[in-house]
Order: structure tokens, then sequence, then C-alpha cells
């Protein structure tokens, strides 16, 4: 691995003298609170394309100064391209502890050029470029040093030819004319994150609006204590106490051990080491003041009637993104469908929905709602389906 300082400042400013920045991280998650990064791979090429270098950078490293990569990403004149890219910009931004403020993710990509939305790195390096890359140390404990030869192999391929697929794609985009469709949506994964969040947490609990208002703030207590001893323990968060015991114990507010261990899924092994803090926890939280659950306007639900209309709402995205060469999963998922349906069916505003905004509005949102007004008819012509103007009252 060759990332000390003096390294990373000449692929920085490789990185800014060509506007361009490849990324790949490699992260072990599983039995831990957060995910933990274990190494950093970044490619540039001169401004001509013609040198390229490949650093590995080891954010485990006793001393490790990620402080001129974060600069690198923060700045919005460095493109950093990536492939299905949400996780590494999450940790890069949590571990790095800076913004990643002009992404370009050729998975996204790939999905605009009519190659498939989830496709990965070596199907495209094979059909964009015509490289085929051996993955073989995916899974490896990324976490243990040294790294073998064969990880850090392994790591670099990930780099390699990032630039050169992430050039073709674009080349090809513009010539389609869906460049800055691509860049729209590459641009929201700037905002990735795997922070954790107590409220958010608390409101995605199972049937939490059906507990009673003495049990909401137990129900908060627990989650906020589960979130603390998680990560004090690094444990995943499941693994100290389930969604469903803590609901349990919110509504059942145990006062003594043999009331918790009659508390399904709270576990033998809980009560021997954490038995006590959770009754702590469960009494402090009785005597904060009760919560009523919020009245939140709901859109329409969907209704069993709403199934036809749902199907000829699929039939002419899938229509347009075939015209268009995109990925169908680009433009909308069954449950878009489902609320610009039931919100036209109630006669409520549009469903604030990703399908009727941006140049997914301009493609089809827009005539899918004419479509439900009335305004477009669709018919079958030599086997393809066809959209007309005005359907027949």
């Amino acid at each position: 691995m060759n990332g000390d300082g003096s390294s990373l400042r000449v692929a920085a400013d490789m990185a800014r003298a060509s506007g361009r920045l490849a990324l790949d991280t490699e992260f072990v998650g599983e039995g831990r609170y957060r995910t933990l990064l274990c190494l950093i791979q970044i490619a540039v090429a001169s401004p001509d394309g013609g040198d390229k270098r490949i650093d590995l950078l080891d954010p485990l490293a006793e001393g490790f100064d990620g402080a001129p990569l974060a600069a690198l990403l923060a700045d919005p004149a460095v493109e950093v391209v990536l492939h299905a890219g949400r996780q590494d910009v999450a940790l890069v931004r949590r571990v790095l502890a800076t913004e990643v403020t002009n992404v370009f993710d050729t998975q996204v990509a790939a999905g605009f050029a009519g190659m498939g939305a989830q496709a990965s790195y070596e199907s495209l390096l094979n059909d964009a470029l015509g490289v085929r890359l051996a993955k073989s140390a995916s899974f490896t404990r990324w976490d243990t040093r040294p790294l073998s030869p064969e990880q850090l192999g392994y790591a670099r391929g990930d780099v390699e030819h990032l630039l050169a697929l992430a050039g073709e794609l674009q080349r090809r985009l513009r010539e389609l004319g869906r460049l800055e469709w691509a860049r729209e949506e590459c641009a929201a994964l700037s905002q990735s994150s795997d922070e954790r969040d107590p409220q958010a947490i608390f409101a995605r609990l199972p049937r939490v609006r059906n507990l009673s208002p003495s049990a909401r703030p137990i129900a908060r207590a627990l989650v906020q204590w589960r979130e603390q001893t998680a990560a004090r323990r690094d444990r995943p968060v499941q693994g100290v106490l389930s969604d469903a015991a803590l609901m349990e114990i919110a509504k059942r507010k145990p006062s003594s051990g043999a009331e918790l261990e009659q508390i399904r899924g709270s576990g033998a092994a809980n009560l021997r080491r954490r038995g006590e803090e959770l009754l702590a926890v469960v009494r402090r939280a009785r005597e904060l003041p009760e919560e009523a659950a919020p009245r939140e306007a709901r859109p329409p639900a969907p209704r069993p009637e709403d199934a036809p209309l749902i199907a000829l709402a699929e039939a002419l995205l899938r229509s347009r993104a075939r015209d268009a060469g995109i990925a169908y999963e680009l433009l909308a998922a069954r449950a878009d469908l489902q609320a610009i349906v039931a919100a036209w069916r109630a006669g409520a505003p549009e469903a604030e929905v990703r399908t009727l905004r941006g140049w997914r509005r301009e493609l089809a949102g827009a005539e899918l709602l004419a479509l439900l007004d009335g305004e477009r008819s669709l018919s079958v012509l030599d086997g393809r389906l066809r959209i007309g103007g005005q359907a027949q009252r």
C-alpha cells in the first residue's frame, strides 16, 4: 500500500489537474454496530489520459491522515467516479468527515445507456471496454493486516479501469442526449449516509403508531439505550435487543427481573448481562410525560380496483423506457405507481414520488398523468404498444 502523505499529495495534484478521481472502498460490516472502512482505493490520470496512478490507502493504519483526500472529495471541480457507490460515499463522508460534491456513478449511468439498472462492474467493463476482470477476494477479511497480494491485486482492479469506463459511458450518454439526466440522478448519491438517527429508528419500529401514550416514551428511551449499548460494544443493534422485544418491553413496562423474563425475545443472555440496565431504563422512562402518536396526513391508500390502472401505468412507462433505451427501474417502482393512481383516484394532490419529478416527469411522468385523465390512449399495433392522443370516452 502506498498511501503516505507525499504520494497522496501527488495523486491530489493529478486529480485536480485532470478534474477526475476514481474511488472504491473495501469494508467489513458483519457483527459490528457500524460498517468498518478498511481500505480506500483511488485512481487518477494525467490530463491527457496518459499516465495513471493507483493508490491504496489504509484508514486502519496508525497515524493515517485522510485530510488531503477529504479536501479532494469536497472539491466540486473534481469529478468522483464510482461504481454502485452509495455505501462508498456514506463511509468516506463519515470516516473522513467530508462532503462528496461531484459524483458520477457508472452503475447509474449504465441504466441511462440501456445497459441495465443493476449492471455489475465486471459486466460493464466487458460490454463497454472489452475488458475481463477476475474477481476473487471480495469476501475476504479486509480488517486483518497485512493484506495478501491477492487482496491488493483485487483492490487495484476495482479502480484500474473505472475512469476509462466512465469516459466511455459519458461519451455514449452525450450522443444520446442523456448525460444530464444521469448526472441529475448521480447527484443524489452525494448525500448518502450511514449515520444512525435514534428518532428515525424509533419512527420505523414495527407498529409504533399502535403504542399507547405511556409506552411511547419508554420505546424512545429503549431505542436510545440500545444505540448507545451497541455503539459501546460495537455490536449490531438487533443483537443487543430485537425490535420485537423492545416493543414488548415498552408495552408491558416490566418492573422486575421476573416480569422481564416473561417477555419473549428478551433473551437469557440479555437478562444476565443487561437486565438491570433495561429495568432502569424502563423505570426512568415511566416518569416521562405521556406522548400521543402524531396525527400525520396520510396519502390515499391503494385499493384492489386500482390494479388495472397500475398495470396500464406500468405498460406506458415500460414502453417509454424501451423507446428511450433506459432501464425501466430508473423510472418507477410499483409503490410509485400505486401512489400516483391512488392520489388521482381520490382527487388528491399529485403523489410525492420520483416518477413525477425532474427528468422522469419529462420522459414519462406527465404523460402518465395525461393517461389517467383520459388525454392519452393505449393500443396494440403490430405487436407493439402504441400511445395515442385523446382516449375514447
